[in-house]
């Protein structure tokens, strides 16, 4: 018979780097989306308004759901802080460095749900969530033991830090729960104070249309003009409350082939500019970077050659068919000329 520990280990054997166990409750963190929402910090998430019903219950998601299992996967590869980059290079958070994890972490928890099944029968019910779900998988993994929500609103394990997937399994089996983590933030505020856009409006309270991940992947149109100097560098993503928080001082690294980086944080955003949209796809096909259209990678890139003070890189915006749609630059974009414009005058 499954029991919790059994469970775990076989987490552990699939390539997870924790596990827990949740009861499939009514957890009082979950009736906090509702107010967020109402502050407006969803921004253009529209569909976390259609969604919110259903993300505050695991039950509206597997109505048979009694426990749920939320496993965890360290991502980081580097060391602890940014690495020094050459004026012009972007930055990839750290999270889509390797293959896209909805896909990776989706096989393995389809794997931990078959295991599970073949050790209590067939008519265990299982429904596995992979962040895109209609779960609140950051709660969960609080009251799973996996670690604590911090004031950054990442999950924080105390021996593995905060780069670390989420996602899990809602079952209708009765299991026993691990005792929620305790919240060791204490006084520490480094994660408000380094956030270069304010987005960490209060602790534990983020409003994501500030955000630079929220900037640069979640916006379809043009980045309002005010925000794009505090873009900086990044051009997909960010991991500056991450970074400075010092529960990732020391950081725990992963060899996990599927996290492994490629050649995509670093790259020059000048010649990643003068690629045709082809060769951009082949940048970043693999990985989550797939999830931003490209016309989305091309405002960020142009955004960030403006935010890099080169100005050399300026003649790189003019070089001839980029200003003009074609079938190798079909993402350029009004969206994009527009990046395009703002880029040139703030390197001028």
């Amino acid at each position: 018979m499954l029991t919790s520990a059994s469970i775990k280990n076989q987490a552990l054997t699939l390539g997870f780097d924790v596990c827990g166990v949740a009861p499939a409750t009514a957890l009082p963190e979950l009736s906090f989306l509702p107010e967020w929402l109402a502050r407006g910090f969803a921004g253009d998430m529209i569909y976390l308004h259609k969604s919110a019903h259903a993300r505050a219950d695991i039950r509206h998601f597997l109505p048979s759901a009694r426990s749920v299992i939320v496993a965890g996967a360290i991502y980081n590869t580097e060391g602890p802080g940014p690495a020094t980059r050459d004026p012009g290079s972007v930055q990839v958070a750290r999270y889509a460095r390797g293959q896209d994890y909805h896909l990776v972490l989706a096989e393995r928890l389809e794997q931990l749900a078959s295991w599970m099944r073949e050790q209590q029968g067939a008519s265990l019910e299982t429904a596995i969530f992979v962040d895109k779900h209609h779960v609140q998988e950051r709660v969960y993994a609080q009251h799973a033991g996996v670690g604590w929500i911090g004031k950054n609103s990442c999950v924080i394990n105390p021996e593995l830090g905060s780069f670390m997937f989420l996602c899990g399994i809602a079952t209708s089996l009765a299991l026993d729960v691990d005792a929620p983590a305790t919240d060791q933030c204490g006084a520490c505020t480094l994660c408000i104070d380094s956030c270069p856009t304010g987005a960490i409006v209060d602790a534990h309270v983020l409003d994501a249309t500030k955000c630079i991940s929220y900037l640069t992947i979640e916006i379809d149109g043009a980045i309002p003009e005010s925000q794009r100097p505090q873009i900086g560098d990044h051009a997909y993503g960010c991991d500056i409350c991450q970074d400075v928080c010092p529960w990732n001082l020391a950081p725990v690294l992963t060899a996990d082939p599927a996290w492994t980086a490629t050649p995509r944080h670093g790259a020059s955003a000048g010649e990643l500019w003068l690629r045709t949209d082809d060769e951009l796809h082949q940048f970043v096909k693999g990985s989550a970077m797939t999830h931003l259209s490209l016309a989305g990678l091309r405002r960020n890139l142009a955004t960030v050659i403006g935010n890099s003070g080169d100005r050399a890189l300026t003649a790189v915006l003019d070089r001839p068919g980029r200003g003009v749609r074609n079938a190798a630059h079909s993402a350029h974009t009004p969206v994009v000329e527009d990046a395009v414009a703002w880029a040139k005058g703030r390197l001028k």
